[in-house]
């Protein structure tokens, strides 16, 4: 670990061997992973020591969603640590991993600007909608940019709130006549999709409404 740390200085922006933000972030991922220097924790900080290296290279504290990406790639990342670490070629590693943080940024991106998009929708909805529309709206935002598996349907919408079919329907369409929501499909394969959010594929559209 003394040899990281000289290392991990040295080729810092200010350093005497500075290296390339990404470069740097992904070599010291792996050396640090390869030490494996704790019994647990060892992902937790080797991504903190990333992201570090990211924020010094950039000159100010960096936001990306390095371990949540790495998190959805977990086989494939496993892979390239171990591939790197048998044949000592970091090539493949380091393009692997560049191409990971700008996945990252631009799901980062994404995510601020659906959260900046909820706000806005949240602004021109004020005092237009009941306590079960609000609290519909509320769980599909907090699904996130990858959106609420399958969509919302009548019948999901019905056990999130409590309400009968009958008002379930209404509900729905008047937040689809507001703009709160946006509808595909047809029948038993109707769903319901915030208007920034996922978009849906033809299966969402034909899932039953039992799912």
């Amino acid at each position: 670990m003394s040899r990281f740390y000289r290392w991990f200085n040295a080729t810092s922006p200010t350093g005497e061997t500075p290296l390339p933000a990404l470069a740097r972030a992904g070599l010291a991922h792996l050396y640090f992973e390869s030490i494996h220097p704790f019994e647990d924790g060892n992902g937790r900080i080797g991504r903190a020591v990333a992201e570090k290296a990211l924020a010094q290279g950039a000159g100010q504290p960096s936001l990306t969603a390095l371990s949540l990406l790495i998190h959805r790639r977990r086989k494939d990342y496993y892979a390239q640590l171990e591939a790197a670490n048998k044949t000592l070629d970091v090539g493949p590693w380091l393009d692997w991993f560049a191409s990971l943080v700008l996945a990252a940024q631009a799901h980062t991106l994404q995510g601020l600007d659906f959260l900046l998009a909820n706000t806005r929708l949240w602004d021109r909805l004020r005092g237009q909608l009941n306590e079960r529309q609000e609290k519909a709206l509320s769980r599909l935002m907090r699904a996130g940019v990858d959106g609420f598996v399958g969509g919302l349907s009548a019948s999901k919408y019905m056990a999130l709130t409590g309400a009968p079919a009958a008002t379930a329907r209404r509900d729905l369409g008047h937040l689809v006549e507001l703009g709160g929501l946006r509808r595909t499909g047809q029948l038993k394969g109707t769903r319901y999709w915030l208007p920034h959010g996922q978009i849906a594929t033809d299966d969402d559209a034909r899932g039953s409404e039992g799912t």
